[in-house]
């Protein structure tokens, strides 16, 4: 059945693993340059930095954020660990980029990565021309999903109506935030159908074909 998205004006999307598919990969290479990050950082071996990495990402939303308040960690040279990272993983999807241009409204991006990051990859997949604006975790002073501040910010930022907007994302607790103002939820990846969590509204394991089979309202 078709998800009833006629009353969506403005479309937020997550970057990794919503814009292009989790088995691609792309994830475990960044993952794995965190935990030597966090190895270097504080001298753990790599099984314990890793569970640290873990157990931040819990706690802050953010591995970096419990990096910043607990080891003085600068974002900055955090987020410069992901800008040389191969892309050869993310492939064009050609599907996906004809129901994103079918969207009628706003396109933005709302990411936990940096803006370097997020326009190389989104540059990468041909989909950067598709999207208004990239709100990147600068743009809200580092207060990571999903904190209710950075979705504050991004409705300041942008003047977004909670109610025409729609949010597509692969991590679950981040569409909480989201659905307590009122947007539209939509849960992205393999693990979606098996949710039940009850603030999400729509769940697909492929974003093209929801977006494509989805009612949306009339243009003309």
């Amino acid at each position: 059945m078709s998800a009833d998205l006629v009353h969506i004006d403005t479309w937020l999307f997550d970057l990794d693993n919503t814009l292009y598919p989790a088995e691609s990969g792309f994830m475990s290479e960044i993952e794995a340059r965190m935990t030597s990050f966090v190895m270097r950082v504080t001298g753990l071996p790599r099984d314990e930095a890793f569970a640290l990495q873990k157990r931040y990402l819990a706690e802050h939303g953010l591995t970096l954020r419990g990096l910043m308040e607990h080891h003085g960690v600068d974002p900055l040279e955090f987020n410069a660990l992901f800008h040389d990272l191969s892309l050869d993983a993310l492939a064009h999807d050609a599907e996906l980029l004809a129901a994103l241009d079918r969207l009628p409204g706003r396109r933005l991006i709302f990411t936990n990565a940096d803006d370097i990051h997020a326009e190389r990859v989104l540059k990468h997949l041909g989909l950067d021309h598709l999207f208004d604006d990239v709100f990147h975790i600068e743009s809200f002073g580092f207060r990571p999903k999903p904190d209710p501040a950075a979705f504050d910010a991004m409705l300041e930022a942008h003047g977004l109506a909670p109610d025409a907007t729609a949010f597509f994302e692969d991590s679950e607790r981040n569409l909480a935030p989201a659905a307590a103002l009122g947007m539209t939820t939509v849960l992205v990846g393999p693990h979606a159908p098996a949710s039940s969590a009850p603030f999400v509204q729509h769940r697909t394991e492929k974003l093209a074909p929801f977006l494509a089979n989805a009612r949306l309202r009339e243009t003309r």
